[in-house]
C-alpha cells in the first residue's frame, strides 16, 4: 500500500487525493461567514421588526446587503483570478466581517448622532451596515469556495472538502442557536434597548467563535498555487466568454441559485413560522433550527466517506430535492394543534439541505474541472445569482407581509400566511425545479481513487 502511494506521488498527471488534516483545516475556514450568515438570515428581519421597522423597511435593509454581496462576489472573483492570494482575500474579508457585523445588530448610530428616530434614518443606517458586512462576506466566501479547486484536482477529494465545509456550516449554525437559546432565556426583553442588547450579545459571541476558527484555518492551510499546469493546459487566465459558452455553466448556476433560495428563504421565515403561525414556545425559534442543523451535520459527515461520480451527485441532489417537496407540503398544511410534528419535519429538512447543498456546490467543482485560472470567477458569478434572487424573493414576500391584515382570520388554523408560503411553498417549488434541471445535466468526473486514509475512525 505504501509503495502504491509513493508511485502515485511520482505521477504528476494523476489527480492526487488529500489527507484528513488538510480536509479539516479547509473545512473550518468558513465558520465566521457561516455563523454570521445564520444570524443574518434567521434573526435580521425578526430583530428589525421587533425594534419598530416595518416589514418592508426591514426587507429593504436585507435587500441592500444582498445586492452589495452579489456585486462584490463578481468583483472578488475577477480580482482573485487576476492576482491570486486566496488567503489574503480570505483574511481581509474576515476582518471586515468581524468589524462590520457588530454594527448590523448594534443599534442605529446615525439615529444617536442626529438625535432622530426617523424610519428613513434607521433604514438607511441598517442598510449601509448590511452592505459593508456583505462586501467582506463575499470576499471570504469566493476565496474559500474557489480555493478547493486549487488544493486538489481529485474529484472525490473536492466533494469531501465541500462536505466537510458543509459539516462545519452546521456546527456554526448549531453554535449560533445554542448562544441564542442561552441569551433569549437569560435576558428578558421588555424595551427596545433590551432587544438590542439581546442581539448584540448574540452578534459579539458569534464573531468571537468564528474568528477562532478563522485562525485555525490560516495556521493550518497553505496558500494554494494558481499556476498549475495539468495535462498540458495553459496557465493563462481564462476569459469570461469561455464559461458563457458552456451549457453546463448555466445549468449549474440555476441549480446553485435554486439550492440557496431553498436554504436561505426557509431560514429567514423559520423563526416567524414557529412563533406566529404555530405559536410554539419562544425557545422553539432556537430549538427547531438547531434540530435542522444537527441532522444536516450528521448527513454531511457521512457524505465525506463516500466516493463520488457525476451520476451519484445527480442522484443525491434529486433525493434531497424530492424530500424538500414533501417537507414543504407538510409545512404548508400543518395545523397549529399539531405543531409538535414540526420537530419531525425539521429532521427531514436538515437531511434534504445537506444532500442538496453538498452536491449542488460540488457540481461547481466539476464545472471548473482543471480550468483553475478562472475558478474564482465561476464561484463569484454563480453566487451573484444566489444573492440577488434571495434578496428579491425576501423583499417580495415581505411586501405582501406588510399588507397582510391582522384579523381574526390569522388566528385560524386554516389561515395561509405569507410565512407559510415563504417557508413551505417557495422552497418546495425551487427544489422541484432544481431536480428537473439536474436531470438534464451531463456531469463528467475524472477517474479518482479513494482517500489515502479514512476521514473517520
Amino acid at each position: 500500500m505504501r509503495n502504491d502511494v509513493e508511485n502515485d506521488d511520482d505521477d504528476d498527471s494523476y489527480p492526487k487525493p488529500v489527507g484528513r488534516r488538510c480536509v479539516f483545516y479547509y473545512g473550518v475556514g468558513h465558520m465566521l461567514n457561516d455563523i454570521t450568515a445564520a444570524c443574518w438570515f434567521t434573526y435580521l428581519l425578526l430583530f428589525l421588526t421587533e425594534i419598530g421597522l416595518s416589514p418592508r423597511d426591514a426587507a429593504i435593509a436585507m435587500l441592500a446587503g444582498q445586492i452589495a454581496d452579489g456585486f462584490a462576489t463578481v468583483f472578488a472573483g475577477e480580482l482573485i483570478d487576476r492576482f491570486g492570494h486566496f488567503k489574503v482575500w480570505h483574511g481581509a474579508g474576515s476582518i471586515l466581517v468581524a468589524i462590520s457585523f457588530s454594527s448590523v445588530f448594534g443599534g442605529c448610530l446615525p439615529c444617536k448622532i442626529l438625535a432622530s428616530c426617523s424610519s428613513v434614518v434607521e433604514t438607511v443606517s441598517y442598510s449601509t451596515s448590511a452592505a459593508i458586512f456583505n462586501v467582506g462576506w463575499a470576499a471570504t466566501q469566493v476565496s474559500h469556495m474557489s480555493m478547493v479547486n486549487c488544493i486538489s484536482l481529485n474529484s472525490s477529494s473536492r466533494v469531501v472538502m465541500t462536505s466537510c465545509r458543509n459539516a462545519f456550516t452546521m456546527v456554526a449554525n448549531l453554535s449560533l442557536y445554542a448562544v441564542a437559546l442561552v441569551v433569549f432565556s437569560s435576558i428578558k426583553a421588555t424595551t427596545h434597548a433590551d432587544i438590542e442588547n439581546q442581539y448584540r450579545w448574540i452578534a459579539y459571541t458569534s464573531i468571537f467563535i468564528g474568528c477562532c476558527f478563522v485562525g485555525i484555518f490560516h495556521l493550518g492551510t497553505k496558500e494554494p498555487r494558481l499556476k498549475i499546469c495539468v495535462h498540458g493546459t495553459s496557465n493563462a487566465r481564462i476569459s469570461w466568454a469561455y464559461w458563457f459558452k458552456k451549457v453546463l455553466y448555466y445549468q449549474v448556476g440555476l441549480v446553485y441559485m435554486l439550492t440557496r433560495l431553498v436554504q436561505n428563504v426557509s431560514q429567514v421565515y423559520l423563526a416567524f413560522y414557529v412563533m406566529d403561525d404555530l405559536q410554539m414556545a419562544k425557545s422553539a425559534k432556537a430549538l427547531v433550527p438547531a434540530i435542522i442543523y444537527m441532522s444536516s451535520f450528521f448527513v454531511s459527515v457521512i457524505m465525506q466517506e463516500m466516493s463520488w461520480t457525476g451520476q451519484r451527485l445527480k442522484a443525491y441532489y434529486s433525493a434531497g430535492g424530492i424530500l424538500w417537496v414533501f417537507c414543504g407540503a407538510g409545512i404548508l398544511f400543518l395545523p397549529r394543534n399539531m405543531s409538535a410534528f414540526m420537530y419531525v419535519i425539521s429532521v427531514l429538512i436538515g437531511i434534504a439541505n445537506a444532500l442538496m447543498t453538498v452536491t449542488g456546490v460540488s457540481m461547481q467543482s466539476i464545472l471548473v474541472g482543471s480550468d483553475l485560472n478562472g475558478c474564482a470567477f465561476v464561484y463569484g458569478s454563480l453566487s451573484f445569482l444566489d444573492k440577488i434572487s434571495c434578496g428579491l424573493a425576501v423583499f417580495a414576500l415581505q411586501s405582501f407581509q406588510s399588507s397582510s391584515p391582522k384579523t381574526e382570520e390569522a388566528l385560524s388554523t386554516d389561515y395561509f400566511s405569507v410565512t407559510r408560503y415563504g417557508l413551505g411553498l417557495l422552497p418546495a417549488v425551487c427544489s422541484l425545479a432544481g431536480v428537473a434541471i439536474t436531470y438534464t445535466m451531463k456531469l463528467q468526473t475524472q477517474d479518482s481513487k479513494s482517500l489515502m486514509e479514512p476521514l473517520l475512525e
